[in-house]
Parts: structure tokens; C-alpha cells; sequence
């Protein structure tokens, strides 16, 4: 059995990129829960099914197949075979991902998966409920946070450098929505672990958190 550690938080607090950063640092395995929910999600869209329809997205559920396999030490999702990590990362498929993971045919379908990959070794797994559900005896939990114009204006800038024009007002309005969506679902909602450490990222850089987060694996292992 490997070191697991969970790190959860809500939309844009930066979850996914200091994982990864940190991940490599300490040779672990990265798994982006969130990557395989928005596959989920592109799914969906690109069969017109409707989201707002439980029946009509659990029958869709028995048609896909989400993997994770690594090449050069990149994550690749795998939509039924096809890679769609070029197709995933846009605020549509995050909404329709927000809609879907809120149903208990998707998370059971993607669950298995999650924890099988958590059994293999060192695995760092970041999501919305990772500690909570996914990974309830993690050796380490983060919760990442920080505050809602923070994370818009992180979203807003990442957007700019792909060329893509937004409206902050709307990424912040959809954050929030997002946020209560995520917190407020009957299951496995998004909240802080009774035992998880948290770490509020609006006034820290990236390097700044991943040191802060490695000082502490490097604390609960030589305990």
C-alpha cells in the first residue's frame, strides 16, 4: 500500500496545477478526479444528452468508458478509448462535469476507478471529495481554498493567454453557482474533511503552497 494524499477544494483554487507540480516533485502518481468528471461532461455534450435528465444520463453512463493512462509522465484521459485532454478544460464541459458528478451513477462509475488507481502506490489524487468519500483514510488531506474574486481572476488570466475573451463578472458569478452546486448536492458534496489541513491560496504563490504541502508529507512520514 502506497502514501495517498487528497487534495480537495472548489473551482480555481488552484488544485490541478500545484498537484501536478507536486506530484512530480515527490514521484507520485497524479490523478485528476475532476478530468475524468469533465470527460464525463464532453460526453454528454457531444451526445446531446440532457444533463438536467437523471434517467436519460444514467442510461448514457452504460456507453462510456474513462481511463487514465501516462505517457512522457502526462496524464491522458481517455474518453472510450479517444484522448480528449485537448477538448476537456473549456467552462462548458466544467459545467456539464458540475451537473453530471452531482448524479450517483456517474460517481459510482468513476469510483471504483479512482480507488483501484490509490491501491497501485504513491498516489495524489485532487477532486471535490477525495478525502471525504474517495480516499477516507488518505495519509495526508489538503483542502484548497481561496477567495471567489481570487479565483476569478486566476480563470480570467488563463483564459486571456489562450486567446479566449471573458467577462470576470461572469467567471465569478459562474464560480459561485458552481460552489453551491458542488456543496449543496445530496452526494458526496464538497466540504473540508473533519481531519484535513487547510490551506487558503489567495494571497500565496504556487511555490509558496507546494512547499507548505510537501513540508507536510514529509512531517506525516517520518512519523
Amino acid at each position: 500500500m502506497g502514501f495517498n494524499i487528497a487534495i480537495d477544494g472548489p473551482a480555481g483554487a488552484g488544485k490541478s496545477t500545484i498537484a501536478k507540480k507536486i506530484a512530480q516533485r515527490l514521484s507520485f502518481i497524479y490523478v485528476d478526479t475532476g478530468a475524468m468528471y469533465r470527460a464525463m461532461g464532453l460526453y454528454m455534450w457531444r451526445n446531446k444528452i440532457d444533463v438536467e435528465d437523471e434517467q436519460a444520463v444514467s442510461k448514457a453512463c452504460q456507453n462510456i468508458t474513462v481511463t487514465i493512462e501516462y505517457q512522457d509522465g502526462e496524464q491522458q484521459v481517455l474518453l472510450n478509448g479517444d484522448n480528449v485532454n485537448d477538448y476537456i478544460r473549456n467552462e462548458l464541459v466544467g459545467e456539464l462535469a458540475s451537473k453530471v458528478s452531482a448524479y450517483s451513477v456517474v460517481r459510482e462509475k468513476l469510483l471504483e476507478l479512482q480507488r483501484d488507481m490509490a491501491k497501485k502506490g504513491d498516489v495524489l489524487m485532487d477532486g471535490r471529495d477525495i478525502g471525504t468519500c474517495v480516499l477516507p483514510n488518505a495519509d495526508l488531506k489538503i483542502y484548497l481554498t481561496a477567495d471567489t474574486s481570487v479565483r476569478a481572476q486566476r480563470r480570467h488570466l488563463e483564459l486571456m493567454k489562450k486567446g479566449i475573451d471573458t467577462d470576470i463578472k461572469e467567471i465569478e458569478a459562474d464560480i459561485i453557482a458552481r460552489d453551491l452546486r458542488d456543496m449543496k448536492r445530496k452526494i458526496a458534496p464538497l466540504k473540508k474533511a473533519d481531519d484535513a489541513i487547510e490551506i487558503n491560496t489567495s494571497k500565496l504563490d504556487i511555490k509558496e503552497v507546494i512547499e507548505i504541502v510537501i513540508d507536510l508529507v514529509e512531517e506525516k512520514r517520518a512519523k
